[in-house]
C-alpha cells in the first residue's frame, strides 16, 4: 500500500501523533501489519485483518479489545508507561469504535507499539523458557475471572478432538491408495491414541473443567521480552477465545520443548526437552498455580501430549486431504510434518511419568 493510504487509515484513530512513515511486519502469517512511526513517540501498530480466514471480524476485535481492556483494569496502578509496555492497549476511531472499515470492506485495529523489546523463534535457554512461562501464566490468571459468554468463538471447534477426527475419518475414506499406504504407520498411531487424545475433551464438554479465556496460539514468538530477556508482554492476541488451561499450556510446550523443527525429516533429532519443560511449567505455576483447579492441575501434563498429537492429526488429516490447508514445499511434507509430531509424542511419552511428577 501507498504511504498516503496508509497515512489516511492511520487518521481515522483518534491518536496525537503525526504521521512520518510507515514499514510492513512481515513476522505473522495471516494478517496485514504496519509499524507507523510518528515524529514523536509513541509509535503504532496498524492491522488489517485477514477476513478470508476470520469469518467475524468485528467479534475477533471486538474480543481482543475487552481483554485488554480487562488485563488494563487489574494493572491501573502502574504508571502508564509501564501499562503500555504490559498489555495491548487499542486505540479507537473518531466515532469510538475498536476498528475502522475503509471503503473495500476491510477492517483495520491500531494499538500502541511497545518498542524497546525482543521476540524469540525459537528458545535455546532456560531462563526464556521460565520467563514464557510466567508471562503466559499470568495472562491466563489475569483473564481467570473473565466473563467468556462475552467472548465469540473465533474459530469454532479449533482444538475439539472430536471434531479433528471426524475430519480425519472424512479424509481417509477418499485418500488415494498410494497417500494411504504412505500414512499407513501415522494412521495406526492416531487409531491407537483415540481414547485417551479424548480424555480432556471429554472432561471439558462435562463441565468439570473451567471455561476460561484462552489464548490459542502460545508460541513463544508470541511473547515480548525486555532486552535483558525478562518477560513482558503476550501479543497477537487475535485467537483470544473461550477455551480450557490445557489448549494454552500445552501449546507452548510443544512449541517450546521440542528439539528440532516441527519438518524436520531426521526424526534421531526430534527430543523433548524436559529441562525447559521444568522451567516454563515452574514460571507458570508461579503464576497461574492459585487459578487452578485440582482437576486442571492433574492433567495439564496430558494436556500438553494432546496438543501435539492433535497437531500431528491436522498435519496427517491434510495430507491425505491431498494438502489443501497447510503450505507445502513438496509432496510429503505434511506427512513428514506429521511424523515429527508423532516422534515428539513418542518422547514425551518415554518420559510421562518424570514429566507428570513435576
Amino acid at each position: 500500500m501507498k504511504a498516503e493510504q496508509i497515512n489516511l487509515i492511520f487518521n481515522q484513530f483518534t491518536h496525537k501523533g503525526e504521521f512520518e512513515s510507515y514499514q510492513e511486519l512481515v513476522s505473522g502469517h495471516i494478517n496485514d501489519t504496519y509499524l507507523i512511526k510518528t515524529k514523536k513517540k509513541p509509535y503504532f501498530v496498524l492491522q488489517r485483518i485477514n477476513q478470508g480466514v476470520f469469518k467475524d471480524v468485528t467479534g475477533l476485535i471486538e474480543n481482543k479489545v475487552a481483554v485488554s481492556d480487562h488485563i488494563q483494569e487489574k494493572l491501573k496502578d502502574l504508571p502508564k508507561k509501564k501499562l503500555y509496555r504490559r498489555v495491548l492497549v487499542f486505540v479507537k476511531t473518531k466515532e469510538r469504535a475498536p476498528y475502522y472499515q475503509d471503503n473495500s470492506g476491510n477492517y483495520w485495529n491500531l494499538m500502541y507499539f511497545i518498542d524497546d523489546s525482543l521476540t524469540f523463534e525459537t528458545v535455546n535457554d532456560i531462563e526464556i523458557a521460565y520467563e514464557a512461562g510466567k508471562l503466559f501464566g499470568d495472562f491466563l490468571n489475569m483473564t481467570s475471572d473473565f466473563d467468556t459468554s462475552k467472548l465469540i468463538e473465533v474459530i469454532p471447534r479449533f482444538h475439539d478432538m472430536s471434531f479433528r477426527y471426524s475430519q480425519f475419518q472424512s479424509a481417509i475414506q477418499s485418500v488415494s491408495k498410494e497417500r494411504l499406504y504412505k500414512a499407513k504407520s501415522c494412521i495406526d498411531r492416531v487409531m491407537d491414541l483415540k481414547e485417551e487424545m479424548h480424555i480432556i475433551q471429554n472432561l471439558k464438554e462435562a463441565g468439570d473443567i473451567k471455561l476460561r479465556v484462552t489464548h490459542n496460539d502460545t508460541k513463544i514468538s508470541n511473547a515480548l521480552f525486555t532486552k535483558e530477556n525478562k518477560g513482558l508482554c503476550v501479543i497477537d492476541t487475535d485467537t483470544v477465545m473461550p477455551g480450557i488451561v490445557h489448549y494454552d499450556f500445552g501449546d507452548a510446550i510443544r512449541t517450546i520443548c521440542s528439539t528440532a523443527a516441527e519438518d524436520e525429516t531426521n526424526l534421531d533429532l526430534v527430543e523433548f526437552n524436559v529441562e525447559y519443560y521444568k522451567a516454563y511449567t515452574k514460571g507458570f505455576l508461579e503464576k497461574m498455580e492459585s487459578s487452578l483447579s485440582p482437576l486442571e492441575l492433574k492433567y495439564l501434563s496430558l494436556g500438553a501430549k494432546t496438543m501435539i498429537f492433535i497437531m500431528a492429526l491436522r498435519f496427517l488429516t491434510d495430507y491425505l486431504n491431498n494438502d489443501v490447508y497447510y503450505k507445502t514445499k513438496y509432496p510429503e511434507h505434511n506427512l513428514d510434518r506429521a511424523k515429527n509430531q508423532f516422534k515428539l509424542i513418542e518422547c514425551f511419552s518415554k518420559k510421562y511419568q518424570e514429566l507428570q511428577n513435576i
